[in-house]
């Protein structure tokens, strides 16, 4: 019976479950690259590090971490690793790599891949010749065998460098590697104080399984020395969780668009079960029962669900293989794509479970239907009773949504979250379906044109597609314009601010008594010198009378210590407000680290100040100092609180006098902490200066000389880091789209089915206006009417929704401004609402031309 009953309606029932397929492709497109990723990972994690162990500081190695090395490992390789400006001596141009000066075998697992092969072992002899990234070569025009400056000495090109371990491609855009031997880095003049050097140490272990435990029981010795500690386990573990967020947004969108489908399905299958309430009732009367009635339809949508499962398998399959061609340049792996039988399995159970899930509240109709409906079905409906398990089965509606949620992301309290963002926008969406038509029935004026009462009549006449409509196309709108917003604050977060006044090119590492030389020869080349700042590296040694060594301590202890700190005579009192909500015991990593601060006596256009007072002279004898909000949160701290600093040795007491805001989006000098002048004028220190080029020829010729007259000064061109992110969020921009895509194609799918679900009750009705003599435009202009009064409502609450949801993404959760544009809005409003016109127009004409 469920093949017969079937058979007349085939089309049918797979036009909606073609929105099933559309989200089992997405999910399984998604998982089996998640799946194909984690192994990669797995199997390629000790290339990755190259080492069984790596241990990295920010500070030259004394008698005790060389004392601590030698006890480390069988092997050992050192590396020092810094960003500087390289020259080419044929080309005569410049350019700003990350130079690594290198001393033994490292990499003991993977390999410096370059052309020849040899040149990744010959370059750490005891000439000085140097590995130069491929790209950048090709830029240059430069071979092997041409020579390259760094500092003040020429190294020869003895290879071009292809991969280096766990290096990404859009990092080495960023920042090409060049390689030089670590014996001729003090003779290049590059590690002069201010230079910022990261020392790293590879080591290799006999036993590989013994790393754990060495650096858990070297705690307290690598804290000590300032080191990191970084294994092949920590490695794998960081590169999963960096990707952790793409793939749950990724596996977030393709649920959703499953959602989606789900929702046509409900809607479908409930329209296609009214209009065979009449046939149930007979078949009644001729002794089927309610179970077999809801047996014969339940297996329609069971085989209907499992086949679009299939399909969806089958597409997502295909589509996997799209996603590492896009991000190639952002994993830090190989990808090799295989099929993932845990993706695909997961795609089938999902693909029959929402079917019939979300098709059981219309199902369970189907076992109240009597035989007597067989002769008054036409004037009254089946009776609704009170029925169990049709709240049952809405319930289980909602733990499937929680459950699966959380699966993606990995967090009740997120999946809540969203859960009750979609349930709330279902009720919202199904309340103004109930509230247009209630409104439209009763406010609808008689002096309108029939022509325009008969399309608004349409939106509440039976089976009416009104609640299906407007939920499918205002949760698709909604999560399209999400999805739009979204990406739209979080390009403008990392989007610098240009203009014509606006700097275009930063040269840093400027020695004290190189300032006033490198500001003249920029003024040689007619360049502004926008801002010189200078910079001093500091670490933080305590807050409120805690140091790093006395979080081991009890919290009561810490606790009594600041206590007595602000009870003491002559302690700083607070300024502008204090601390809010009680004393909090700063966290460890606020004591991790160098901070690189300034000193300046009135704030740039970039700062203002939200609670304290900004002093630029410390002219009392007091130093106030003023921090950014974001770092003062995280390191909990507050106006008033005090903090020693710890610079180049000298400790150097002060008080929080003001935390400001800092719009990082502006192409200036911008810094966590700022001094008064008057403290750190004498301090070890370097210089920024900051200038607008004209064009890349004269950006060519400055960076050249710079390079050639001061050795040690960087040069930063903005114009190439823009193209650069410009490529980047293109790459992820289309990640979104892609993604989105889903949605709108199983939203339009959704609009489809749920109208010619109801065909023939639209045909029935179109064929009594023809007789009654209707033209085919009056036909054309009723329907018009409905599906862009539905389109535009539907619309317009999809995007509140849409702007609702974005603004609270940016406010607490990216902690961005937002502003939505109003052209963005009004286009998405009049496209979306000209597909849903244009569908339900569409879907007529076969009727219109029958007589």
């Amino acid at each position: 019976m469920a093949w017969r009953d079937s058979r007349r309606n085939l089309g049918r029932l797979f036009l909606f479950i073609a929105a099933v397929v559309m989200g089992i492709a997405a999910l399984v497109a998604v998982t089996a690259f998640r799946d194909n990723l984690s192994r990669d990972i797995d199997t390629q994690a000790m290339e990755l590090t190259g080492a069984d162990l790596v241990l990295d500081g920010n500070s030259p190695p004394g008698k005790g971490t060389n004392a601590l090395m030698d006890t480390l490992g069988e092997e050992r390789s050192f590396e020092r690793s810094f960003a500087s400006m390289i020259y080419f001596v044929k080309d005569g141009g410049s350019r700003l790599v990350q130079v690594r000066a290198l001393q033994g075998n490292y990499p003991y697992y993977g390999a410096i891949e370059t052309t020849p092969a040899k040149a990744a072992k010959e370059f750490r002899d005891s000439s000085r010749s140097a590995l130069v990234d491929q790209t950048l070569m090709l830029q240059y025009g430069a071979q092997v065998g041409d020579s390259i400056k760094v500092g003040a000495l020429n190294f020869l090109i003895r290879g071009a460098l292809h991969k280096v371990p766990g290096q990404t491609g859009i990092s080495s855009t960023v920042a090409p590697v060049v390689y030089i031997p670590l014996q001729f880095l003090e003779e290049t003049g590059l590690t002069k104080i201010g230079s910022r050097i990261k020392y790293r140490y590879y080591i290799k272990f006999a036993n590989p399984s013994q790393v754990a435990a060495v650096v858990k029981r070297l705690e307290k010795d690598l804290d000590k020395y300032g080191l990191d500690a970084e294994t092949v386990a920590s490695r794998k573990e960081d590169t999963g969780r960096s990707f952790r967020d793409v793939n749950r947004f990724m596996s977030l969108s393709g649920f959703v668009a499953l959602l989606l489908g789900c929702i046509g399905v409900g809607s479908a299958v409930h329209v296609y079960i009214r209009e065979k309430l009449e046939s149930i009732a007979t078949l009644r009367c001729m002794g089927l029962k309610a179970r077999q009635a809801f047996w014969i339809f339940m297996i329609q949508i069971g085989v209907i669900g499992l086949t679009g499962a299939i399909l969806g398998c089958l597409l997502g399959t295909g589509l996997q293989y799209l996603l590492p061609y896009v991000l190639k340049d952002l994993l830090p792996v190989e990808m090799n794509m295989r099929l993932s039988w845990p993706a695909i399995g997961q795609g089938l159970a999902l693909g029959l479970l929402v079917s019939i899930l979300f098709s059981l509240p219309s199902l369970l109709m189907v076992r109240h239907v009597s035989p007597l409906n067989a002769m008054r079905i036409s004037f009254e409906p089946a009776q609704r009773r009170r029925d169990p398990l049709l709240w049952l089965v809405y319930l289980l509606i909602l733990l499937f949504i929680l459950g699966f949620t959380a699966l993606q992301i990995g967090g009740w309290q997120e999946a809540g979250i969203f859960t009750g963002s979609i349930v709330v926008a279902f009720l919202l969406l199904y309340g103004l379906s109930r509230l247009l038509t209630w409104l439209l029935r009763r406010l609808l004026p008689e002096r309108t044109g029939y022509l325009w009462r008969q399309g608004f009549a349409n939106l509440y006449r039976p089976q009416n597609q009104t609640m299906v409509l407007m939920v499918s196309v205002g949760l698709s709108a909604a999560f399209i314009g999400l999805l739009f917003f979204v990406q739209q604050v979080l390009i403008k977060r990392v989007t610098i601010a240009g203009g014509p006044d606006q700097p275009n090119t930063v040269l840093f590492d400027i020695q004290t008594e190189q300032r006033d030389a490198v500001a003249a020869l920029t003024r040689k080349y007619k360049l502004p010198v926008l801002s010189q700042v200078p910079v001093i590296t500091v670490r933080i040694d305590e807050i409120n009378g805690v140091r790093a060594s006395n979080l081991a301590k009890a919290d009561s202890v810490a606790v009594e210590k600041h206590t007595r700190l602000k009870a003491a005579p002559g302690a700083p009192k607070q300024e502008g407000g204090g601390r809010r909500g009680g004393f909090q015991e700063p966290p460890g990593r606020a004591f991790n680290g160098e901070l690189r601060v300034t000193f300046q006596r009135k704030l740039t256009s970039a700062e203002k100040v939200l609670r304290g007072v900004w002093r630029g002279d410390a002219d009392d004898g007091r130093i106030r100092v003023s921090l950014e909000e974001n770092y003062a949160r995280r390191i909990h701290v507050d106006v008033g609180d005090s903090i020693v600093f710890n610079v180049q040795g000298v400790m150097i007491g002060t008080v929080v006098g003001s935390i400001r805001e800092v719009n990082w989006a502006r192409m200036q000098t911008n810094f966590r902490v700022v001094f008064p002048t008057g403290v750190l004028e004498e301090a070890p220190q370097f210089h920024v200066l900051m200038t607008r080029v004209p064009d890349s020829k004269v950006s060519a010729a400055f960076q050249a000389d710079v390079v050639r007259t001061f050795p040690n000064v960087s040069v930063i061109d903005l114009k190439l880091v823009l193209r650069v992110l410009d490529e980047l969020l293109g790459k992820i921009g289309f990640v979104i789209r892609f993604m989105a895509g889903f949605s709108m194609v199983t939203g339009w799918i959704v609009l489809v089915s749920a109208v010619l679900v109801s065909h023939a009750q639209r045909n029935r009705e179109q064929m009594l206006l023809t007789t009654l003599g209707a033209s085919r435009r009056q036909l054309l202009v009723i329907t018009a009417v409905e599906y862009f009064f539905l389109g535009m409502v539907a619309t317009g609450a999809g995007m509140m929704l849409a702007v609702t949801g974005a603004w609270g993404l940016s406010r607490y959760v990216f902690q961005a401004g937002f502003e939505p544009s109003p052209l963005a809005i009004s286009g998405f409003f009049m496209v979306i609402s000209a597909i849903v016109m244009l569908t339900g127009i569409l879907s007529g004409g076969r009727t219109w031309k029958r007589k």
